[in-house]
Formats: C-alpha cells, structure tokens, sequence
C-alpha cells in the first residue's frame, strides 16, 4: 500500500512538472520576434480561436491551451480584435492575453491625403473597416453631421499626424478622435484668432493652406503665397490656383496646365469660380497652417515659378512685371517638355 501511495505521489509530481513545463516554457511556434493575428467578429468560440491559432503557427500545443483556457473560463470572454504574440510566450500569457482582450495598438500615419478614396484605402489596410464603409461613411452627410462638416469639409479635421488605434476601432470613433486633434490644434498658439484677424474661419485657413501646400515644399515661399490668394480673395480676384485644376480633374501627375484645362466644370476650378474653394484638395501640414496664419502683409498679386525650376517664385504686384517672368519661365518649359519628348 506504501508503494502504490509512493508511485501514485511520484506520477502526480511527474504531471505537475509536466504541467507547469507545458504552461510556463515557450510554446509559440514561429521563428519571428513576434507575430500577429486576428480573432475575426463570428470567431469567436473555442473551437474557432483554436483554429485561428494553428493556422497562424501561434501555438505548438493544441490541446493544452484548450483545457487550461476551460480552468480559466475564458471562452466566453473572448473579443474580436488583433492580436501579437511573442516568440518564447509561455501559455499562461496567450491565455492570459486572450481573456483579456489585450489587443495590440495599431498606427494609422497620416501624412499628405488628397482624396477621400486615399484615406478610405489607409484606413482599410491597416484596420476591420473595408474602403467602401469608409466611402460611404465619408459621403453620407448625415454620419458627418456629428463633426460640423460636410462631405467637401470633411478632410478639414484630419490632421497629418500618427494616430493609435485597435484594429476593430469604429470608423465613428476614429473621427471622434481626430476631432479631437483638430479642436487641440486650433485651440492652441492664438490659431483661432489668428484666423479671424484675416478673416477667415480655421476651416477656410486649412482649405487654403492644403492648395498653398501642393503650390511649393519652400516654407519662405509658402506664406508670401498666401499673401497673394489672401490678397486675391479680399478685391473679389478669383484665386486661379494651378492645384485646384488639378485636383478637380483628378489628375494629379500633370506638368504642365493648358488653357483648356481651365474651363474644366468644378466647384474646385479657382479659375471659374471666386473665392476657395468648397473644401481642401489635400491635407497640409500643421507647419504650412501656421504659415498661412503668419502670412505677411503685402502688396502681392500675382506669382509665378523661377525658370529655373529651383522651386521658388518670383511675386509680383502689376501684372506687365508678372508677364514678363510668366514668359521666362513659359519658356523654359517649353524646352524641358520639348527636351522630354525627345528622349
């Protein structure tokens, strides 16, 4: 009797040291550093997770993170979400990780957007939202109304940034937060006031600082050319931005804009129409927004790009000065295009 308590007390030590090697050495079973995986919104069940595991190379025993996830009870718990494990977790943590919904942050990096469809595909890659919920989100004036915007407005709230979010964040509360960066930033630096000094709202600043942000990369050159479309606006002069032409054909690739692009029917032809247009072309960054709020006071009316092609303009305030380096530069560019047919 003494040695079958013996044997039974040395096989129940030997299960416990099986045990614990299993629950607490590594158990992942992949060679990267870390790896991650999604728990889809109708997969949520026992049976489903442990699948998504094992095709994910997640875990090497099956079995084992069935039954302790059974003593923990965690499989009514599980969330939708994305996942990362470390190569080396033992069981305990996976576990651990999984009854807690301990999703991984994701970055949505936001730097130059020009339209709704290039944020729609941002977003859409990185998070649970398709681009079509996102387009229709974006286009519905009722879901926007929350924001104050409109589907032209709508880019005036998103700012270049890097932004954190869970993979199966509602696109509704990823523009409540991007709101909220928007709020932040006008609240800050006197920007608001700034704004109403010149006579325009944060939202028609930002319009202008996105044309003035595809006119040039200069910043010395940026807020002078503000003060040529500030100058502009105020003696009812339309703006007549290359950019907007651009971008209400939606071709953003052209060198070169002909006369015959400038009849092109838009509400975002600043050649046809006074005044800015109904919303930003791009997103500009919040250094070419301040650039705009500190533009110079200046006599400026017309601009137009060095021969050159150095990136900087000459400003003028008559016209026959701004024709007479209009031509200079027509002209080169008429060799380069001719130059560039060639080759």
């Amino acid at each position: 009797m003494k040695k079958l308590i013996s044997y039974l007390f040395i096989f129940i030590i030997f299960g416990a040291a099986i045990f614990a090697w299993i629950l607490f050495s590594g158990v992942t079973n992949f060679s990267e550093r870390n790896k991650q995986f999604v728990i889809e919104e109708s997969k949520t069940s026992k049976q489903e997770v442990i699948y998504t595991l094992q095709q994910n190379n997640i875990i090497k025993h099956s079995i084992a993170i069935g039954y302790i996830g059974d003593v923990l009870g965690i499989w009514s718990k599980i969330k939708p979400g994305k996942y990362e494990a470390k190569q080396g977790d033992n069981l305990l943590s996976i576990v651990r990780m999984l009854k807690n919904g301990s999703q991984i942050s994701i970055k949505l990096v936001i730097n130059k957007l020009r339209t709704k469809q290039d944020f729609s595909k941002l977003v859409s890659k990185n998070f649970a939202v398709d681009s079509i919920s996102v387009m229709n989100y974006l286009t519905n004036p009722d879901s926007l109304k929350q924001f104050k915007v409109d589907t032209n407005s709508v880019f005036t709230m998103i700012f270049p940034d890097t932004y954190s979010f869970y993979w199966n964040t509602s696109l509704s509360k990823m523009l409540t937060k991007l709101n909220e960066a928007k709020e932040k930033f006008w609240n800050k630096n006197d920007r608001i006031n700034k704004a109403k000094a010149l006579g325009f709202s944060p939202e028609e600043i930002y319009t202008l600082a996105s044309i003035i942000e595809e006119e040039t990369n200069h910043d010395s050159d940026r807020n002078k050319i503000a003060s040529v479309y500030i100058n502009r606006i105020k003696i009812g002069m339309p703006l007549q931005a290359c950019p907007t032409i651009k971008f209400a054909m939606k071709n953003f690739i052209l060198t070169r804009i002909y006369e015959k692009y400038l009849f092109y029917p838009s509400p975002y032809n600043t050649y046809r129409n006074k005044g800015l247009p109904p919303g930003p072309i791009c997103t500009p960054s919040p250094k070419c927004i301040d650039l705009v709020l500190d533009a110079p006071k200046t006599d400026y009316l017309f601009f137009v790009a060095h021969a050159n092609f150095d990136g900087y303009h000459h400003f003028s305030s008559n016209f026959a000065e701004h024709n007479k380096y209009a031509k200079e530069y027509q002209k080169a560019l008429d060799i380069y295009m001719a130059n560039k047919a060639n080759k």
